[in-house]
């Protein structure tokens, strides 16, 4: 195959589609110290051209991986629905944005066809849309799943409370809790990220959350975002688990790097279907993120949004009940400022809609990148414009534990008061028989986490 075009006089050949997808990226510093980004604003533009005439067929013949070489790319070739595929493969890139973004292409239509994409055909119209393409096209899917409630759903918007406490403070945690909940917060899940990962600390804080929700009766799940071995243990000696947890990327060996496989998954995902507390089925949480194959130098090769396609290939695999990218929780070296973790945050959620996984996001940075917090609350409107369907719920949007910033249990509540979006249905009828929340907005007595004390 040939990847050639003139612009403006100068001819720009490609000598694969490893190279071609890379040079189609917008700007992002990961790509640029992986070596595959484009040299001018004129070649990405070349190589946007070129990568919009490839037919399909050809990215699913160049997976990142070969299906011999790597569990990923079998795990996204085997679940690939072969008759939806025999329907679109001669489809150009070019042509699948247009039909993504054609006013007469039914929601479900897009949930179809998805099945019979691979990861790097999605990752490939990613890179010829544009930020509002990308809102509009996410827009018009939804992928709704159901743990203990019920996220997803048209007209709301979630939240996953995050109350992480330096030492794993049992008092610390609590007291965040409170106050996420006084706000709204924790309809997508109560989710701590533990200090120490060892069995005795993960099961302490299951305990703690499980007794939280069960005294106040939220219709919620709980989480510890220990390994997934950790969790496991758990499951097996009875521990009260909502969600299971784990970090994910998009090749083989960037996951062993993480201490974990497909196997391994699959054993996760069977004792949580067994053992979880909630009634189901939705029982899998994974987070991704641009650039985690290409820190481990996992990648091959590859791009960075390309690889990140494949993580929720990966993910579909296991029907999860919510996924988020930590979008610039990685760090300059992969997305440098504003524009670019923006860019990433947009990206990720459209390629999750479109492999059909429920797709959240941490619109996050950590201090040494080039954003402030106004450039994240700008990133949490378009998503939400986008559909979006959670972010975290932070105190003061600082997690002192994981050191980095992001989106506060206020952004949530006033970006549903903005898009007139709702909580998840069970958790707002819980509001409400609370009294704070009345007609979907939040009464007086929201914002006092000692509301939960006075009982």
């Amino acid at each position: 195959m040939i990847l050639r075009t003139k612009l403006f006089g100068k001819t720009y050949e490609f000598p694969d589609l490893r190279i071609l997808m890379g040079k189609a990226n917008e700007e992002k510093s990961g790509d640029r110290l992986a070596g595959v980004a484009a040299a001018s604003t004129a070649e990405r533009a070349a190589a946007k051209m070129v990568l919009a005439a490839v037919p399909l067929w050809a990215l699913r013949e160049s997976p990142v991986a070969s299906y011999e070489q790597d569990e990923v790319t079998r795990v996204i070739f085997d679940a690939l629905n072969e008759t939806t595929y025999a329907e679109i493969k001669n489809w150009t890139v070019g042509e699948l944005r247009e039909w993504l973004l054609a006013n007469t292409t039914p929601p479900e239509e897009i949930r179809r066809v998805s099945n019979g994409l691979t990861a790097e055909m999605i990752a490939a119209v990613t890179k010829i849309m544009s930020n509002m393409d990308l809102i509009l096209a996410a827009s018009k899917i939804r992928v709704i799943c159901h743990c203990a409630n019920t996220i997803g759903l048209p007209g709301t918007l979630s939240s996953r409370l995050q109350p992480n406490d330096p030492t794993d403070s049992p008092e610390g945690v609590r007291a965040s809790i409170y106050e996420g909940l006084s706000y709204g917060s924790g309809d997508s899940v109560i989710g701590i990220n533990p200090v120490d990962d060892s069995y005795a600390s993960v099961a302490r804080l299951l305990d703690m959350t499980h007794e939280i929700i069960k005294t106040w009766e939220i219709p919620t799940q709980n989480c510890v975002l220990a390994h997934v071995t950790t969790q496991m243990r758990c499951l097996k000696n009875g521990s009260p688990v909502g969600l299971v947890f784990q970090s994910i990327c998009g090749s083989q060996k960037g996951n062993e790097s993480f201490g974990i496989s497909v196997g391994m998954l699959d054993e996760a995902y069977e004792l949580a279907k067994k053992y979880c507390v909630p009634a189901g089925p939705n029982y899998m949480y994974f987070e991704t993120g641009q650039g985690s194959a290409l820190s481990a130098n996992a990648h091959h090769g590859w791009d960075q949004l390309t690889l990140e396609a494949r993580n929720y290939g990966l993910a579909k695999r296991y029907a999860p009940f919510q996924v988020n990218t930590v979008v610039g929780f990685i760090g300059p070296e992969y997305l440098y400022d504003a524009s670019q973790i923006q860019r990433a945050g947009l990206e990720d959620h459209f390629m999750g809609k479109l492999t059909g996984i429920s797709m959240g996001v941490d619109a996050c940075y950590t201090n040494h990148a080039r954003i402030d917090q106004n450039g994240v609350e700008n990133l949490a409107v378009l998503l939400t414009a986008a559909g979006c369907n959670y972010f975290m719920g932070i105190p003061m949007s600082d997690d002192t534990m994981l050191s980095y910033q992001s989106t506060s249990f206020h952004d949530t509540a006033a970006l549903r008061q903005l898009f007139r979006l709702r909580p998840a249905p069970e958790f707002e009828a819980w509001m409400e028989s609370l009294g704070l929340m009345h007609g979907g907005i939040l009464t007086e007595k929201a914002g006092d986490p000692s509301f939960f004390l006075k009982r």
